[in-house]
């Protein structure tokens, strides 16, 4: 009977050390995962904004690393005497913390330094490659000198491009006409996403919604374009409508900018 009971304690004994390891096992994978989908914040992207939406959706996970450096150049925006520049940064402070409550993501704040590097930017290439981090950004410039530099960066200008929907030639899409183009019966409407439209022969349509027919669809630096045509324009070719876009891109371009 007692080494029943002996076998049976044993076995008891058994059973939780394995339940014991498999549970360092997970939890080691899960800090393995952690480690990879490290990211370091910069200050563009606290300001801006989207981060926080996009983490609210459980589109990002993971260790969102925010450098005390660039926690001190957020301050430092906040106590400007530029009346934007402080709003701007007492608005980023706000979203950090609200970042902070955002569900699937950790916000750590990292002590460590470069005090031999002097530029933001380039303190935050050189610890993303210490430890093996992306880097988030909206900074066009740093993100092209990471990029040379090997690392990994996470832009959030690209993800709204590439979310943004398509639209091909001889599509219509449903328009209101803000103002006049530059060029001769032009008027220009945008997006809800900001996407500026061209529409060739709707100069007299300011004000007005109308259904236009999709011509050209153009990526620049600054965006991305779209080139309609509005049908309901009496004596207009589509040809001709084709033509014109083509050889005003370059004006509608500057226009864009602005």
């Amino acid at each position: 009977m007692q080494n029943i009971i002996i076998l049976s304690l044993g076995a008891v004994a058994l059973i939780f050390l394995i339940i014991i390891i498999f549970q360092n096992i997970i939890y080691s994978g899960k800090i393995k995962k952690m480690n990879l989908s490290r990211k370091l914040v910069d200050t563009s992207v606290i300001i801006d904004g989207r981060i926080n939406d996009i983490c609210g959706s459980g589109f990002m996970e993971g260790v969102l690393m925010v450098p005390r450096f660039v926690l001190q150049e957020l301050q430092f925006i906040a106590d400007s005497s530029d009346h934007m520049k402080r709003n701007k940064g007492r608005r980023g402070l706000d979203l950090l913390n609200a970042l902070k409550k955002c569900p699937g993501v950790a916000v750590e704040i990292v002590d460590r330094d470069y005090k031999d590097i002097r530029g933001v930017d380039e303190k935050l290439v050189a610890m993303a490659k210490d430890l093996g981090a992306k880097i988030l950004t909206n900074d066009f410039n740093l993100n092209k000198v990471a990029e040379i530099q090997g690392v990994q960066v996470l832009n959030i200008n690209d993800l709204s491009n590439a979310i943004k929907p398509t639209y091909l030639p001889g599509e219509k899409i449903n328009v209101k006409i803000i103002k006049e183009g530059k060029e001769k019966e032009q008027g220009i409407a945008y997006l809800n996403d900001g996407t500026m439209i061209v529409v060739d022969g709707a100069r007299k349509m300011t004000n007005k919604r109308i259904d236009v027919v999709v011509t050209n669809v153009l990526q620049t630096d600054a965006g991305r374009m779209i080139f309609t045509r509005y049908e309901g324009h009496n004596g207009h070719e589509g040809h001709n409508g084709h033509q014109n876009n083509n050889n005003n891109n370059s004006n509608n371009r500057r226009d864009f900018r602005k």
